[in-house]
């Protein structure tokens, strides 16, 4: 018999904005995925109508693309096992809930909302199960006419799991090892609804992974409860030889404090948590996204790999292709991982570092030609060969660089303060007429020039230096001032120079 073909499927829910929690999951199901040469799917669970927010699943399908996480087939990628919407495999579903209730492992009840509420009130902890289904109205309890009768003049129903008292449910977990579960403690959960004719998650998870021969199911640790379900509908089906193998994941933790990563830590603390900029159709609320926020995809995707996962040793910087190779979802952490939102920021300015100066203008360019229309690509290359080491995001540079494009209008009172001495007018004065005789205005020559004239007036070096560059910056920033001066060039360096001698005396 030949080895099983690794299939993994990520299916979120169109209810809003995708979780930077459930990006992780898509990444190692992605990774998983790639490493043994098999397929990703991308399914939508949207069974459940009420909670379904226009938008959402254009939105999701536009993270992964500015990620680079790649499917292989599903919702507007193609492929031969779909539809792979929930919300259009209905009658498939049906076929299925009928084959449960025909074998007696399912079954339907009547109960209303109300009689529901009333039993929790009249019995502590109540559960639906194989303990109080003989006291509720169900097709266990009631005649087989009056159950017909009861559908035929429209009543509400769902139809209910069948679990058996006294058994032990086994999952096999890749993270976790094997996890034991009585299933006494299990409800009869509900499969469907006559309401709006369309299963529960957990009906139409176990028919779509089974018909799409989903081999692992890589999920979130919140998912963990309702395996020993997924497995006793595996065996009710009598698919035990496709069952898939589970790999339940580690939440992500608040960076400070106890319990899972949410939005509202993300507002409190001034980090993203959504891959890309939401905009609430409903409330109208924008939140915050990575990709606005002006991180590089290859920074998050290296971040969230590292996030309850690493491969051993010193190295932190991995792009994708190098993650598939090396991720083991077996060595994946049993605890929550902290998310340490300063990290993403740290692994943004190191893929900063990693990229060309000319990258780095490419993406700068278009804001410094909102200020300066008249600056080149070869002039901002420049800058950011000078500067990119000096910023996290790309957005940081104009309020460092903008003194290379626009001459300072104002001085910084403080630097002025410390930095521009009473002879420094004269000592600027003095330096105008060493930089006006100097026919090479490069970086090296200027600094011979201008070190040796500093040297044979005996001034400062320091002290000449720093008004210097508040004359061409107007505060007490920058690189080398040499690196400054050759950049603006001898008629602009001369330019600031005077008007800063005018202006501060």
């Amino acid at each position: 018999m030949s080895e099983r073909r690794v299939r993994v499927r990520f299916a979120p829910s169109p209810t809003g904005a995708l979780h930077i929690g459930g990006v992780r999951t898509a990444l190692y199901n992605y990774l998983f995925a790639r490493q043994h040469g098999g397929d990703l799917v991308f399914r939508i669970e949207d069974t459940d109508s009420n909670r379904f927010v226009p938008g959402a699943e254009e939105y999701i399908i536009e993270s992964f693309r500015w990620l680079g996480i790649r499917f292989d087939e599903g919702v507007s990628f193609g492929g031969d096992k779909g539809p792979y919407r929930q919300s259009e495999r209905r009658d498939i579903y049906k076929k299925y809930v009928q084959q449960l209730l025909d074998a007696d492992k399912a079954y339907i009840a009547f109960d209303t909302p109300e009689e529901l509420e009333q039993k929790r009130q009249d019995i502590q902890n109540f559960q639906y199960d194989s303990h109080t289904r003989s006291q509720m109205r169900n097709s266990l309890t009631l005649p087989k006419e009056e159950v017909e009768q009861l559908i035929s003049d429209g009543h509400q129903y769902v139809v209910r799991f069948k679990i058996d008292a006294g058994q032990e449910v086994l999952v096999n977990d890749l993270i976790r090892g094997e996890v034991r579960v009585k299933s006494d403690i299990l409800d009869d959960k509900v499969l469907f609804k006559s309401a709006d004719q369309l299963p529960t998650y957990h009906l139409a998870n176990i028919v779509d992974d089974h018909l799409m021969e989903i081999s692992h199911v890589i999920r979130g640790e919140e998912w963990l409860p309702s395996a020993p379900l997924h497995v006793l509908l595996y065996q009710a089906f009598g698919w035990q030889d496709t069952m898939p193998q589970f790999a339940h994941l580690p939440l992500l933790l608040k960076p400070d404090g106890k319990g899972k990563l949410s939005k509202r830590d993300g507002d409190r603390l001034g980090f993203p948590v959504f891959p890309l900029e939401w905009h609430d159709p409903k409330t109208g609320e924008v939140s915050r996204g990575y990709r606005e926020d002006g991180y590089f995809p290859e920074a998050v995707i290296n971040f969230l790999a590292l996030l309850g996962w690493n491969p051993g040793g010193e190295q932190e910087i991995f792009s994708l292709d190098e993650l598939v190779p090396l991720f083991d979802i077996t060595k994946c952490s049993k605890a929550g991982a902290k998310f340490a939102y300063d990290k993403g920021i740290w692994f943004n300015h190191e893929y900063i570092l990693k990229k060309s100066a000319e990258e780095i203008a490419r993406l700068w360019l278009p804001e410094v030609q909102q200020h300066c229309p008249a600056a080149t690509l070869e002039r901002v290359t420049k800058v950011c060969a000078m500067m990119k080491d000096r910023v996290s995001f790309v957005k940081e540079l104009w309020p460092l660089c903008s003194f290379f494009f626009e001459a300072p209008t104002t001085y910084d009172e403080k630097t002025a303060k410390k930095r521009w001495k009473e002879d420094s007018a004269q000592v600027m004065g003095e330096l105008i007429g060493v930089l006006e005789g100097i026919d090479d205005f490069s970086l090296e020559h200027q600094e011979q020039v201008v070190h040796a004239w500093v040297e044979q007036k005996e001034y400062k070096l320091g002290n000449v230096m720093n008004a210097w560059r508040l004359t061409l910056v107007g505060e007490g920033k920058g690189p080398g001032m040499f690196d400054i001066s050759a950049f603006l060039g001898r008629e602009e360096t001369i330019r600031r120079m005077k008007r800063a001698i005018e202006v501060l005396g």
